[in-house]
């Protein structure tokens, strides 16, 4: 039998996990895991600047593509702290990413010692598992667990403490035998579908709800089949956007009280069954459950049991993974087809197109200082169908939800229940470098960007190429509407005159300058028609110098986002609306 240290014998796992790229830290108790890193090979590590970007990292390489898990790395006591957010991150929007934390010698982990501190204990509430590894011997096993536990069921993310004492002990382990365990995914069964395919049959009216359980189950073929089988229309939510294409005719908009479409709302607000899979009925998709649910029946597909019910009680739930439950239903389907038992709903497909065509939020305006609209309608007109878009959290994410155009799963990588401020960029990096050859484009509103803006850094050092355009209102702008409920203006403006930059005319931080100091390249907009070659600038520097470029448009200073703080049925327009085919000229569908 072989002997190596505890720490070759978790990188050799991590390797026949299918581990090739991982992101982190180094420092004083993690050190003997670097040392096996380094002598291995075989994994190429990307030093972050801080370990919480280096979470966020791991995440957006495991949204990028099918199969693939983020490893973040980092030492002892604050590195594992820094992490928690990640953690937290991952396990809301069901991302598995692995975090191994280096801790001080097993004898003094409960004497106060330097940087050692309870993580597995902090950690527990958002990882699947949380372990310190005591006794050498065991790491092998509680790595094998760790992807199994990532893999199997509802995905999400596992911590692994490595006291450094454990992590210098050799160990008998064979990694020329060594397998991974077969995952456990709950499916489907016949008898199950048939009887919600009955109670479909009943509706006149129904909805698919697709959720990012159908990406993370890599299904969304399936669904797009199933739907073009039955004639269905499709309500993507924010973390299945992406799911069907924008431009697919059953593509019904999205539904909710911030990241939705009128034509989404309404839609789904005359339908009279809905089928969800794969998603959780989250607050800011479904508003007053009581607007959401009257009138309409409910089946609900999820890979996690306790997810059926968690929110409302559905007409009925079968938990299965996504991919299994929708090759089902297709497989049902076609046979009904050839019987002529499927319902013709032609009728409720067209009028659903129709609304798409007509309630449209408009995008066009020439205003300086800039709108944000039109931002995002440049954006459509720069960035094509194979573009990533990345985003986190704030007015920038909600008016992006609202008016730019995704086309393919795993195109929109957004931090959906958490929504750290600074996720952004690190997620971005951690995109494009699970997919060097792609169109990588980050969305941020200023102060989203500011807060772990040293990760460009990261971008410039290790050449990982992507365009983030930077929406800047110098204001928490999502905070500042929320505020008007409690009529007041507090502690939420970010705007100063900058004694180094005068000519920003106090917009603050001179972004162009930050960037430009951390090894990227940047460019600031002033005027809406600047925004088009500003854009194909940003792709040509991207591609030349193979860095991060910013693109900054300055915004007007208050802008209020279509929304609602309570109800589908009620969403405030604050803007005026499209009402000829020039006020949205880059609609999926022409205003008619």
């Amino acid at each position: 039998m072989a002997r190596m240290t505890a720490a070759r014998a978790a990188v050799e796992i991590l390797k026949r996990e299918g581990v090739d790229t991982a992101f982190g830290v180094p420092g004083a108790a993690i050190n003997p895991f670097y040392a096996a890193l380094r002598a291995a090979g075989g994994i190429e590590h990307t030093l972050a600047r801080h370990v919480e970007g280096a979470s966020h990292m791991a995440e957006g390489y495991t949204r990028t593509a099918p199969g693939n898990i983020g490893v973040c790395i980092g030492t002892s006591g604050p590195a594992g702290t820094d992490m928690i957010t990640g953690l937290y991150s991952a396990i809301g929007d069901s991302t598995p990413i692995l975090c191994i934390t280096g801790q001080a010698p097993v004898a003094v982990i409960e004497k106060e010692d330097f940087q050692a501190v309870d993580i597995a204990s902090i950690a527990k509430p958002v990882t699947k598992k949380a372990t310190t590894v005591k006794e050498a011997a065991q790491v092998p096993g509680v790595f094998q667990e760790a992807f199994h536990l990532m893999r199997s069921g509802r995905p999400g993310p596992v911590l692994i403490d490595l006291p450094i004492d454990i992590q210098q002990t050799e160990i008998e382990f064979d990694p020329d035998t060594y397998e991974p365990l077969v995952p456990h995914k709950p499916a489907a069964t016949r008898k199950q579908v048939e009887k919600a395919m009955e109670m479909l049959a009943a509706a006149d009216r129904p909805l698919i709800v697709a959720g990012g359980g159908i990406i993370n189950a890599d299904a969304s073929e399936l669904l797009v089949e199933f739907a073009e089988l039955t004639g269905i229309p499709v309500v993507p939510t924010l973390m299945g956007w992406g799911t069907i294409g924008d431009d697919h005719p059953l593509h019904a908009g999205m539904v909710g009280l911030q990241t939705s479409h009128r034509y989404g709302n309404a839609t789904f607000l005359e339908s009279d069954f809905v089928l969800g899979i794969g998603n959780r009925w989250a607050n800011r998709h479904t508003g007053a459950l009581s607007t959401y649910t009257a009138g309409r029946k409910f089946v609900h597909v999820d890979i996690e049991p306790t997810q059926i019910g968690k929110i409302f009680a559905p007409d009925y739930g079968i938990a299965s993974d996504a991919h299994a439950a929708l090759a089902l239903f297709v497989e049902v389907a076609k046979e009904r087809k050839q019987t002529g038992r499927l319902k013709d709903l032609t009728k409720w497909a067209d009028t659903a197109r129709q609304r798409k065509g007509q309630l449209q939020r408009r995008t066009h305006f020439d205003n300086v200082p800039i709108k944000p609209q039109r931002v995002y309608e440049e954006m459509n007109r720069a960035f094509g169908p194979e573009t990533r878009y990345v985003s986190t959290i704030g007015l920038s994410q909600i008016a992006g939800a609202q008016f730019l155009h995704v086309y393919r799963p795993r195109h929109w990588i957004n931090c959906g229940q958490a929504g750290p401020l600074g996720w952004t960029v690190p997620a971005a990096l951690g995109v494009a470098k699970a997919d060097p050859e792609s169109s990588v484009v980050a969305l941020s509103g200023d102060y989203d960007f500011q807060f772990m803006i040293e990760e460009l850094a990261v971008g410039a050092q290790h050449h990982i190429p992507y365009v983030h355009v930077l929406v800047n209102n110098s204001y928490l702008g999502l905070i500042r509407q929320a505020q008007r409920n409690f009529d007041m203006d507090f502690q939420v403006n970010l705007e100063f005159e900058n004694i180094n930059a005068p000519e920003l005319g106090g917009y603050g931080v001179d972004h162009i300058k930050v960037a430009e100091g951390l090894g990227c390249k940047a460019l600031r907009v002033t005027e809406p028609d600047q925004l088009l070659p500003a854009f194909e600038e940003a792709k040509k520097l991207a591609a030349e110098y193979r860095v991060p470029v910013v693109v900054e448009a300055i915004l007007e200073r208050i802008t209020n986002i279509a929304m609602s703080g309570s109800d589908i049925a009620s969403l405030n327009e604050f803007e005026e609306l499209a009402t000829e085919p020039a006020h949205a000229p880059t609609a999926t569908v022409p205003l008619g």
